[in-house]
């Protein structure tokens, strides 16, 4: 283990979503905001998209935390179940069994838990994540549990987090009521190259790290191009790369290093079969029209001016091979 070798007290890039190595970008920390004083001003259901990776889960402990004194918590990872089985998680979270009970008496069991909260003035907060599995079904329960109300206030927040898939869902037209009842929804964006710095940095400190950084300039550059600003991405990476360091007694990790990770991490590499966008019989070159990538003629692939990252390396190294059997071909004509 690399912790002694870089002086941290504990793993940094783990990959557990532990509230305090939450590092809050602008937008994250909007998206906190958002959902925060939503469930405060009892709006009912609240939505949190982004695409896999992004600390979703994460931010939600951290949101949960928040509410930790004042509200009665459930938070449900098992969505890709029927609507008796949700009621069935959801009440077992509570520390209700329920086995065989059915889905009427459940729904009994629940009602009366909300009414106990509500009479002691506190809040009932319920968060299902990967909620782009549930099915319509389900999800049409969902939204009859959002029925629990007095006519002042709502006696249940519950908040919807999920993949871009879920939006999806959302605007399909058959859960337009339960659309309709998602009065926010925030979404959150990849890191920039400054933020994705600064991430790694936060949660460096907060594993007890001090002094200069283990990462060069041009490693936390590329780390942050390679990564895509996605969280979980950056966690491996910088994972692999400080593991490598040290094994290589290697203070600093350069650019050097940082190649070799990523090549390793390339899974391309190890499929047994070119993805489908290059599978057979499909010419490379139709790949670069249609990303809308100039020939390599093109006076755009100048010096300093080639563009570099519109391909996948999986792509690149379609169209090189492609590249040199013409060269080939060409040498023997």
């Amino acid at each position: 283990m690399f912790l002694e070798f870089y002086g941290l007290r504990e793993q940094p890039f783990g990959v557990t979503p532990d509230p305090r190595f939450l590092y809050l970008t602008p937008g994250h920390r909007e998206a906190l905001a958002s959902v925060y004083y939503a469930i405060e001003a009892g709006r009912g259901f609240v939505a949190l998209i982004a695409k896999p990776g992004m600390g979703k889960t994460t931010l939600l402990f951290h949101l949960l935390e928040k509410f930790r004194h004042n509200a009665r918590t459930a938070f449900l990872f098992q969505t890709q179940c029927s609507s008796r089985e949700l009621m069935r998680f959801l009440l077992a979270e509570l520390g209700l069994e329920s086995h065989d009970q059915d889905f009427v008496r459940m729904h009994e069991e629940f009602n009366r838990l909300l009414l106990q909260e509500a009479r002691a003035k506190r809040r009932f907060i319920v968060v299902i994540d990967e909620a782009q599995n549930l099915d319509a079904t389900v999800m049409e329960t969902v939204r009859l549990l959002s029925d629990f109300e007095t006519p002042r206030t709502k006696l249940l927040q519950i908040v919807l987090s999920g993949q871009p898939e879920l939006a999806d869902k959302l605007a399909s037209q058959h859960l337009a009521q339960l659309r309709q009842r998602v009065s926010v929804l925030s979404r959150l964006t990849p890191l920039t190259i400054d933020e994705t710095r600064n991430y790694i940095e936060y949660r460096l400190n907060i594993a007890g790290h001090s002094g200069p950084s283990p990462f060069s300039a041009e490693a936390l550059l590329a780390i942050a191009r390679f990564s895509e600003g996605i969280p979980r991405n950056i966690n491996n990476l910088c994972f692999n790369l400080l593991s490598l360091g040290c094994a290589l007694r290697q203070p600093v990790v350069d650019l050097q290093l940082v190649d070799e990770v990523i090549n390793d991490l390339d899974i391309n590499q190890h499929v047994t079969e070119m993805p489908d966008s290059l599978g057979s019989g499909q010419d490379p070159l139709h790949v670069l029209q249609t990303k809308k990538i100039p020939s390599p003629h093109s006076t755009q692939w100048a010096a300093g001016s080639a563009p570099h990252d519109a391909l996948t390396p999986a792509e690149a190294k379609a169209y090189m091979r492609h590249v040199t059997g013409q060269l080939r071909d060409w040498k023997r004509n």
